[in-house]
């Protein structure tokens, strides 16, 4: 994966920097694979000492509650161009079937789809403006963005972190299986072509002596 081994170059407070600066800029409204960043961060962490999972929850949990803010402010301001100009950029998210869909759910829901549209790939996206744009009281929408956000980042974390720390453990603690099976599989092959090679053989030997006279 390309993101990881970007993430695995650059020192572990740039990891956090970057975890919280992708998912911020992907709750303003821009398609960013932020959920995708988080996966490979908390991944790591669960490979190497020097990741802290905990930290990569705050930033990942910081940048999805200022992110949304602050695109619930533009929305607020300027929803109608915004998302005129979202769609022209970027149809596949932002198409009028998307929005329809979207504003039909937070029509039903109000601030529960703040809450749950966290984790939705689309309506974590837009989740921000949109509310804005349909002019969602701010306190209400504060406390459903920031307890969505706190429970993605976190529970994604760490499911990822401890499934990671299994896998590894259970790879480490079995590694001589494979190693057993790779060894059997090598000398299976060699016998193998060993026996055809000694076919072909013999099967020159019949044949030459007869075409000779």
């Amino acid at each position: 994966m390309l993101i990881e081994q970007w993430l695995e170059a650059i020192p572990p407070l740039l990891v956090y920097l970057v975890v919280g600066l992708v998912i911020g800029v992907e709750s303003l409204g821009i398609p960013l694979p932020g959920e995708i960043v988080l996966v490979s961060a908390a991944l790591m962490a669960s490979q190497h000492d020097e990741l802290d999972p905990l930290w990569i929850a705050v930033a990942a949990s910081s940048g999805a509650i200022i992110g949304d803010s602050i695109g619930y402010a533009i929305g607020r301001k300027g929803g109608a161009r915004l998302f005129a100009w979202a769609g022209r950029r970027f149809p596949k998210h932002f198409g009028p079937a998307h929005l329809a869909t979207a504003r039909g759910f937070f029509h039903r829901h109000g601030a529960w789809a703040v809450f749950f549209g966290r984790f939705v790939a689309l309506l974590r996206i837009i989740a921000g403006p949109l509310a804005g744009s349909m002019h969602m009281r701010y306190p209400v929408f504060l406390a459903a963005n920031a307890g969505g956000g706190v429970v993605w980042a976190a529970g994604t974390t760490y499911a990822v972190f401890y499934l990671g720390v299994v896998a590894e453990t259970w790879l480490k603690r079995f590694s001589w299986i494979g190693l057993v099976v790779a060894v059997l599989v090598g000398i299976g092959i060699t016998v193998m072509i060993k026996r055809r090679a000694n076919r072909a053989a013999a099967g020159e030997q019949i044949v030459v002596p007869a075409a000779a006279p």
